[in-house]
């Protein structure tokens, strides 16, 4: 007979009742945790014990990490210079940037040698495609969720995920856990606002207390029948009981954050409730809120993926942007693209400059916060996800060129290697991610 569930959204079961439960549905937190079937032991009890870390205070001065995703790349041509090193040309696209060069470097040569077209974008930021993840250790996460699990839990919000819910993909893509599960973005400036600035109600968090309590005791049953199973299962069921208990111990950091800031009052808004009109002329907003974020410490890691909803109707091109992407080397589709995309480029430069002028202790913010802005895409007219333009400011970098990496043969440098480098600089020890096969600096 199948065990029956409950959902810690109703009136949990008397202690007799719930020690022989399997399922249990943390719904308040997003969450679902199914102790897994093990073939060689039938769980049969739950009991209490529960490890909770307990995360670091905030400080002046942390390490932050912003990625800025666009799901049909730029026009190449029009972006890379032909001059490697500091003394660079101006091209098409980096014109919007040219007041920034001193605080950025633009790289050619990077990629993760995946296969896919629109379909590999989404390993922008793992280096992994998703249907090749399954076996992995850490499956195709992605350096922003990666750091989040690592230093996150110190901020209200360990990641920020700003996207679009629409476009060929059918949702944002540029953020990734370690369990291949996609991260839902704030799909705009009205939601995003709301997040950083609106607190809840005094009933809500009366509320909120009373879940909490009750979360953290199903979660001390869950860890201590998942770890009495262990000293009774095969190797093979052990291991699905440790991927399960890597499942517990995200959900308790999930439950300790918010537990830690319920009693915190959020930063005071800076300005009224923005509303949501289009992705093209809400993107100066979604940035400037960003930067806010980063500024209040209210997280260290966002990402923003420049996607589906980005229409070019909005901008007063009458085409689809996808349909652009396939121009066939077209003059008109061409230049239709480098409208857009300098228009994406205008506002990046705007908020590399924007971080330059908020202080940050005896630095800027920017001096402060590593941004890679680029693509998963290096060619959308030909489905080619090589040579992918990558641009990173800011966060303590020798900046101020144009570096070429070797994009082939034994010297090759994958995007990962690059990845590693920032882990590391945001204090996570760390030798490898991804398809990373060193260190890049």
């Amino acid at each position: 007979m199948q065990n029956p569930t409950w959902s810690v959204c109703s009136t949990p079961p008397k202690k007799s009742t719930l020690m022989n439960r399997r399922r249990f549905l943390l719904c308040s937190l997003g969450t679902t945790l199914a102790l897994p079937g093990l073939p060689s032991l039938m769980a049969k009890s739950v009991g209490r014990d529960s490890a909770i870390q307990v995360a670091k205070g905030a400080g002046v001065g942390a390490r932050r990490f912003v990625a800025i995703g666009n799901l049909l790349g730029f026009q190449v041509k029009q972006l890379f210079p032909t001059k490697a090193g500091p003394d660079y040309e101006q091209t098409t696209l980096l014109e919007p940037l040219w007041e920034n060069r001193s605080h950025m470097t633009v790289y050619r040569g990077f990629d993760h040698g995946v296969k896919g077209g629109h379909f590999a974008v989404h390993s922008f930021l793992s280096g992994v495609l998703n249907s090749e993840a399954q076996n992995r250790p850490d499956g195709n996460v992605t350096i922003d969720q990666f750091l989040a699990d690592e230093v996150g839990f110190e901020t209200r919000f360990p990641s920020l995920t700003v996207g679009s819910e629409g476009g060929i993909h059918g949702g944002c893509q540029i953020a990734w856990t370690k369990s291949g599960v996609r991260v839902p973005p704030v799909t705009g400036p009205a939601q995003l606002f709301e997040k950083l600035f609106v607190s809840e109600s005094k009933e809500r968090q009366g509320r909120r207390v009373q879940e909490n309590e009750v979360q953290a005791s199903i979660l001390d049953s869950v860890r201590e029948e998942a770890n009495r199973l262990s000293k009774q299962v095969n190797r093979e069921d052990k291991d699905k009981l440790e991927e399960y208990l890597t499942s517990v111990r995200d959900v308790e950091k999930r439950l300790e954050l918010r537990k830690r800031w319920a009693s915190h009052p959020k930063p005071e808004a800076p300005f009224e409730k923005p509303a949501n009109r289009n992705a093209a002329e809400d993107l100066p907003l979604l940035y400037e809120m960003i930067a806010l974020a980063l500024q209040t410490d209210s997280t260290r890691i966002a990402t923003l993926e420049i996607g589906g909803d980005f229409l070019p109707q909005n901008l007063g091109i009458d085409k689809a942007h996808h349909g652009l992407s396939h121009h066939g080397n077209d003059p008109e589709a061409i230049a239709h693209l480098i409208t857009l995309e300098k228009y994406q480029m205008q506002h990046f430069a705007k908020f590399i400059t924007r971080l330059s002028q908020m202080n940050d202790g005896e630095r800027t913010l920017l001096d402060s916060t590593a941004v890679l802005f680029g693509s998963g895409m290096g060619d959308a007219n030909t489905h080619k996800n090589s040579d992918l333009p990558i641009i990173v400011a800011g966060g303590g970098y020798k900046h101020g060129e144009f570096r070429e990496v070797p994009s082939e043969g034994i010297n090759k440098v994958p995007l990962c290697n690059l990845f590693v480098d920032i882990a590391q600089r945001m204090g996570v020890e760390t030798n490898s991610f991804g398809s990373s096969t060193g260190r890049f600096a």
